[in-house]
């Protein structure tokens, strides 16, 4: 708006003997401030609102502003979004009689204006004196979550209340149609977008943005923990890719002593053991032997007090024969030290801490499994050449904090990531961080000025030959190898052993298998490097590793609400020798024949819009679950594309930087944008429209 024209506005209401009633006669007589976008309406609303700041006297009061207060409130349900706060400052609607106020937004309801209904009374501050329930369900029908989220944000017994109402409409035995029944004509109806799955997701995203206890919404919670059940039973029954001592710490957590989810697994044990086997579980997790079926009582009687449960299928002879199929770590036992006090970890210090060391970081935590909440880092391995450093980062932190020496533990990681004459060697680092900011929030700028890095997720990328079909090798019944485990196989010989990777990693005392598979995931690194650095050429790498490696940080992705802060790192890193330190470069660009992706059913138009690019797209159809994007990317080596919470549940079932968490809230053509720029996609306008649409 020009400076003339304000001047003009301001002149304007200076002459006017009620500038209040003025600019209502002017906006009920006028059609242009009903459109969108900055009408002269708009600009006229604005500048009075700014002018009575500066004249204080103006305002009305009395009968005089309740007459005018009651004309602004038959239009407000018609004007637009940003016209409201202005009419509501300049008309003090705040003060208006309460009653007054909640029968016109009744009477908005009744109208069919439930959308306009809910924004008023937000800006009016009504929720508390209205039916949440009454309120809120056409919203939900219409696919307008977000409103409903605005709805409770400054309440939180209404969001306590909203919850518990969505998991009472989850439970199995509540029939949906009987909420959706008396709104079958409701206009911008969207009955698919109203079941228990959309529900559930809801319910995770509120508990997680309103900080609230998970015990208030007990049918989503077993829900889910009843699909983390069927999970883990696929992951050792089929897949065969966990140790029986890490599965059964899970089912134990899982079920705990919960009724329900006792019957689901004794079921679920029928269907994968013997009575023997399921009898031997049954005792292990505990579950009353009333629950059980006759022939599982029995063979429950028979059995003898055990300290450990023995194996219950043939698999497990086949994992224990193929132990020497696996990387294994080249140092003795005695060289691994799990670190619990602070006397044990300033000596770690000391070593690590010295110019021109390499260290061989990695870390551990629990996985969520979909559950609310960021995954906080329960151990942190420093592998040097001698010997590896296992780090009970919670009993560090706890003791610290004891001690009233909080800083402590931040102190020496910040001074680790930011010596340029250390070398670090992590894979998917920034993900790694990302955990280790939850765990510890004195961390968030540690990325910021990190140096003497080196990411071999980077290597991915650029190493001769390295994909999963490459890993397909005649081994029984064997996955295909992924992630970190694949560079492992293609530069040492031999894969890493993953079945320790979703162990319960805050459970103490930790088990001697995940012990030497937290050792062997950071002390790989020391040896992928050293080949590396030994012989690039054959690997299909420059002979300058400063050039294609050192200082390349491949980012995992953030969590969604972090996507559109992310900064291109700066850290410069060290030639094998520690010599000197260079720059990094952007690693180099792949054409979108090249990438391979699967999109989960949330983003749908952008995978659409990714083909057109010609990017190799699947998508997964609506009521596919979201772990068959999972299922893919292992089969077809391609990259998930998710959102929300499934992207903690699916970033654990791929390899590290295999899976990315679009923001949801974008429109497709700024998703493709990000998702090109971050896999270094480079579009030439032979690509567009070179597949099938």
């Amino acid at each position: 708006v020009s400076r003339q024209l304000k001047e003009e506005i301001r002149r304007g209401f200076a002459r006017l003997e009620d500038p209040l009633a003025g600019l209502l006669a002017m906006l009920e007589s006028s059609s242009d401030w009903k459109g969108k976008g900055h009408s002269l309406g708009y600009c006229i609303t604005t500048e009075l609102q700014l002018w009575i700041k500066a004249h204080p006297a103006v305002p009305q009061s009395g009968t005089k502003l309740k007459k005018l207060q009651a004309r602004v409130l038959g239009m407000l349900s018609q004007c637009p979004a940003n016209l409201l706060d202005p009419l509501i400052s300049i008309y003090q609607l705040h003060t208006a009689d309460r009653n007054c106020l909640l029968e016109h937004v009744s009477h908005l309801y009744l109208q069919g204006k439930y959308k306009e209904a809910a924004i008023l009374s937000i800006k009016l501050k009504l929720q508390p004196d209205q039916d949440l329930e009454k309120m809120c369900t056409p919203l939900l029908l219409q696919d307008k979550a977000n409103l409903v989220e605005d709805y409770v944000a400054e309440y939180p017994e209404l969001q306590r209340k909203l919850l518990h109402t969505l998991d009472t409409w989850c439970d199995l035995s509540f029939n949906v149609r009987d909420i959706t029944r008396p709104y079958q004509g409701l206009s911008r109806y969207k009955p698919e977008k109203f079941n228990r799955r959309v529900l559930s997701k809801l319910i995770f995203r509120l508990l997680e943005r309103f900080n609230v206890d998970p015990a208030l919404c007990p049918n989503v919670i077993n829900q889910r923990h009843l699909r983390t059940l069927n999970y883990l039973f696929y992951k050792r029954f089929v897949e065969k890719t966990m140790t029986e001592e890490n599965w059964g710490d899970h089912i134990q957590s899982t079920v705990g002593d919960n009724r329900w989810l006792q019957g689901h697994l004794v079921q679920l044990l029928l269907r994968h053991c013997d009575a023997r086997g399921a009898a031997r579980w049954a005792r292990h997790c505990q579950v009353p032997p009333e629950m059980l079926p006759l022939a599982v009582a029995e063979e429950l009687q028979k059995l003898h007090i055990q300290d450990r449960v023995e194996e219950v299928t043939k698999a497990d002879n086949y994992e224990s024969s193929k132990k020497k199929d696996y990387y294994q770590l080249p140092i003795p036992r005695e060289n691994i030290h799990f670190l619990q006090t602070w006397e044990e970890t300033l000596q770690c210090w000391e070593k690590v801490l010295q110019p021109g060391q390499v260290v061989g970081v990695d870390m551990e935590w629990k996985p969520s499994f979909g559950m609310v909440g960021k995954p906080r880092v329960a151990l942190l391995q420093l592998a040097l050449k001698d010997e590896v450093f296992l780090l009970d980062l919670p009993r560090l932190l706890e003791q610290a904090e004891a001690e009233g020496e909080k800083e402590k533990l931040p102190h020496f990681i910040q001074m680790l990531y930011s010596d340029a004459a250390i070398t670090k060697l992590g894979y998917g680092m920034s993900g790694d961080l990302s955990s280790l900011v939850a765990t510890c929030s004195a961390l968030k700028d540690t990325e910021k000025h990190m140096q003497g890095v080196v990411d071999l997720l980077a290597v991915d990328k650029q190493v001769d030959g390295l994909s999963p079909e490459h890993s397909h090798e005649e081994k029984g019944l064997r996955q295909p190898e992924k992630g970190l485990s694949l560079l492992v196989q293609h530069v040492l010989g031999k894969p890493l052993d993953k079945r320790e990777q979703l162990s319960n990693w805050e459970k103490r005392p930790l088990r001697e298998e995940q012990i030497l598979y937290a050792a062997s995931d950071a002390y790989c690194l020391l040896e992928i490097y050293e080949r590396l650095c030994k012989d690039p050429e054959s690997f299909g790498l420059g002979s300058d590793l400063t050039e294609s490696l050192v200082g390349k940080q491949s980012k995992k992705p953030r969590a969604k609400k972090q996507l559109n802060k992310q900064e291109a790192p700066s850290p410069s890193g060290q030639e094998c020798q520690g010599a000197r330190t260079e720059p990094s470069g952007p690693p180099a660009p792949i054409s979108p024949q090249q990438f391979s992706v699967v999109c989960d059913n949330m983003l749908q138009g952008l995978g659409r819009y990714l083909r057109c690019l010609g990017v190799d797209v699947r998508l997964l159809d609506n009521e596919d679950d979201h772990r068959k994007a999972a299922e893919i990317a292992r089969q077809e080596g391609r990259v998930i594309l998710t959102s929300g919470l499934p992207y903690q549940t699916l970033r654990s079932q791929v390899g590290e930087g295999r899976c990315f968490s679009v923001n949801c809230s974008e429109k497709a053509k700024d998703q493709a944008l990000q998702v090109l720029k971050h896999f270094h996609v480079q579009v030439s306008l032979s690509d567009i429209f070179s597949r099938c649409q």
